[in-house]
């Protein structure tokens, strides 16, 4: 029965309210101007350094930026989301039917661990692999890879379930089957270009593709 790597933001949970929140608190403490709602949005799905950098074009700096973003995730942003309707469900059918689950995530490895622990469906996953607070591995082809590693698995062997379009690159960067998930941040046209397979309007479709 084929593993499932499952992304965390926007595919398990809507994070919009935390993430957006927590950049515009480390923006606020550099001083600079918070963007609208819009832009703030599109940082949800890339590492943070790759979502600061061209902001700031300075390393440190950047690094300051996570620093403070950190500081106010820690306190509030991991709890501030919700669960999208239906995607428990879908998790205790896919558990039920066999398959090994994990989530594979941008987000740094700690924050995902504790935001997963706290999830009523959480201990349904065997590993949670986020990205390195360094930032050495946090780009999705890295992060699944060291999700193939662990879990001592080929890549045939298994999907990525994701609402951007770094998890199905980072799914046909490994020669894996993929699944765009359309209740998230990217939208059809972001996830169709990025070469999804397959599209799921709604958690409960999912046990039907992967049975497919």
């Amino acid at each position: 029965m084929p593993t499932i790597f499952f992304d965390m933001d926007g595919t398990l949970i809507d994070s919009e309210v935390g993430i957006t929140r927590c950049v515009a608190h480390a923006l606020t403490q550099m001083g600079l101007q918070v963007p609208g709602a819009d832009e703030l949005r599109a940082w949800i799905g890339p590492s943070l350094r790759t979502s600061f950098a061209p902001l700031l074009r300075d390393e440190a700096k950047v690094e300051e930026a996570v620093l403070h973003y950190r500081d106010r995730f820690e306190t509030h942003g991991w709890a501030e989301h919700r669960i999208y309707d239906g995607i428990g469900a879908a998790i205790e059918a896919l558990h039920a039917a066999g398959h090994r689950l994990a989530v594979v995530t941008a987000k740094n490895e700690p924050h995902a661990r504790r935001i997963a622990e706290h999830l009523p469906f959480g201990h349904r996953f065997v590993d949670v692999v986020g990205a390195t607070v360094d930032g050495s591995r946090s780009h999705k082809p890295e992060l699944i890879a060291e999700a193939l590693r662990r879990l001592d698995v080929a890549p045939a062997d298994c999907w990525m379930i994701g609402d951007r379009r770094m998890d199905i690159e980072g799914a046909l960067h490994h020669g894996m089957r993929n699944v765009g998930v359309l209740w998230g941040f990217g939208g059809a046209d972001e996830l169709r270009h990025a070469g999804a397979a397959q599209l799921a309007s709604r958690p409960d479709e999912l046990p039907v593709l992967l049975a497919a």
